[in-house]
């Protein structure tokens, strides 16, 4: 077991995320004054220790200490507590309650979509602790099946939406800026996707996708990737499955808008979904059904929504005017003439030396083809020594060139051009010419002289044939190349 801290030990692994990993975990002793829950030794409690590098964080350091009161303080029915922060070292642990139970994303998986009133009433109390959180300031900003815990208690599912202080200490500038989206592509609200200034309509727009993911068994948008599925959020609409009710269709596509600003209210959705609940049951009367199809009413926008913090006052807006950047030409320079052109400084150092950031360094003086200490050098329309070595490299990088060649040409196969001399152990040969008496293995030829019928008819004889022109040096040496000597008898 590992320890956490002086009062904690690690068990084992529960679970891994993107930010850390959830441990089972056994207190030690009591905590001191600064949890929230002090806690009893041998007391059962789940900790999520952060990854390294968030723990490295100078920024998430602060953070962590900074809102330390903020995540304590945050309780309520329907939303883990955070029962200690531990800071030690290069660790960075938060200490909540264990919850006996699978999360939302898993139950979906093994069990299918719920039923409009139940996935409607799940969803009231998910907006519940939405309220409680950003009445005090606190945005999720990550709300997904994945973040809900269900504990269940004789036959009842009652949901637990964790990780608020993850969200809020991985927003740091270190990792990620205001206007940059924290979640997962799925789940992630259109002005998170666009990097403008968020607020709590981001949580609201993701209890609409959670809704419909409840009642479908898939989110509304989906896609290859996480660009493709992003586009979805900030241009395609939600299409209205037949499973689901008019009512409850009705606060799904409310929540679901592209604009913040015409999202209804945590409290005001959480009102909303336990009338649609009612008014879509198989025992509602008639003034349940009409009010749940006048559900429209209730699901007023938040007058004053909750901004992320740290959110700057100025956030960038789309439909803004250009803006123009100051002038910032010296004293003296009159109204309206243009900016001057700022001159680099020098960052070579010495006189003379070479800039750093040159790609190409200057030719030596005496390689400019003019005077100098060793006279004659390059010229000057010679191309420089680094392109030269460029050149070789890419030379050698070249791909290899096919082409045909001569086989009289090709160095493997050219033979010398002569005859080479035959060792032989009988007499040597006259020298008046080459003999002709001798014949090749195999042949038809005999050594008896016979007469053959020449040109103008007239009976040759053997000496006759043999004194006639000789073979040229050429025809000799091609037939050594082909190796057609004949051995002599």
């Amino acid at each position: 077991m590992r320890p956490v801290g002086s009062k904690y030990l690690l068990e084992e692994p529960l679970g891994r995320g993107a930010t850390g990993t959830v441990w089972r975990a056994r207190q030690r002793e009591t905590a001191g004054a600064e949890a929230a829950v002090a806690g009893q030794p041998g007391e059962t409690v789940a900790i999520k220790v952060l990854k390294e590098e968030l723990a490295s964080d100078p920024d998430i350091v602060m953070r962590f200490l900074r809102e330390r009161s903020v995540l304590l303080r945050l309780t309520h029915p329907n939303i883990v507590r955070v029962r200690d922060l531990v800071v030690e070292g290069d660790l960075l642990a938060l200490v909540m309650d264990l919850v006996e139970g699978p999360d939302l994303h898993r139950y979906l998986r093994e069990n299918g979509p719920f039923t409009p009133v139940a996935a409607a009433l799940l969803t009231a109390q998910i907006a519940d602790a939405l309220a409680a959180s950003h009445a005090d300031g606190v945005v999720h900003r990550d709300l997904k099946p994945a973040n809900v815990l269900l504990l269940q208690n004789d036959g009842q599912m009652h949901p637990l939406l964790t990780d608020f202080g993850i969200a809020r200490l991985a927003d740091s500038p270190g990792l990620t800026r205001t206007s940059e989206f924290v979640g997962t592509p799925a789940y992630v609200a259109p002005e998170s996707a666009e990097g403008r200034p968020q607020t709590s309509a981001v949580d609201v727009y993701g209890a609409g996708i959670l809704l419909y993911e409840l009642v479908t068994g898939r989110p509304p948008f989906s896609g290859s990737s996480a660009l493709e599925v992003l586009h979805q959020h900030l241009s395609a609409e939600p299409r209205r499955p037949s499973t689901v009710p008019e009512p409850l269709w009705t606060v799904i596509e409310r929540c679901l808008r592209k604009n913040p600003d015409e999202r209804p209210g945590a409290e005001n959705l959480a009102r909303g979904l336990r009338v649609v609940a009612e008014g879509v049951g198989v025992h509602a009367n008639s003034m349940q059904i009409a009010a749940a199809e006048g559900v429209g009413h209730l699901l007023a926008p938040d007058p004053a929504p909750a901004a992320v913090p740290g959110a700057p006052a100025g956030g960038y807006d789309p439909n803004a005017a250009t803006s123009v950047l100051p002038h910032t030409g010296g004293p003296g320079t009159p109204p309206g003439a243009a900016d001057p052109t700022a001159v680099l400084p020098h960052t070579g150092g010495p006189a003379g030396a070479a800039d750093p950031t040159a790609v190409l360094p200057p030719v030596p003086p005496h390689q400019t083809g003019g005077p100098g200490p060793q006279g004659q050098g390059q010229r000057p329309e010679e191309p420089h020594p680094w392109q030269n070595q460029l050149r070789a490299a890419r030379d050698r990088n070249e791909q290899t060139q096919i082409q045909y060649l001569d086989p009289d040409e090709d160095p493997l196969r050219r033979r010398p051009s002569g005859r080479s001399p035959v060792r032989s152990s009988s007499p040597a040969r006259s020298s008046s010419g080459p003999s002709r008496a001798t014949e090749r293995p195999g042949s038809s030829r005999s050594s008896t002289p016979r007469s053959s019928p020449s040109r103008g008819g007239t009976p040759r004889s053997p000496s006759s044939r043999r004194s006639g022109p000789r073979r040229s040096p050429a025809r000799r040496g091609s037939r050594a190349r082909r190796g057609s000597a004949a051995p002599i008898r």
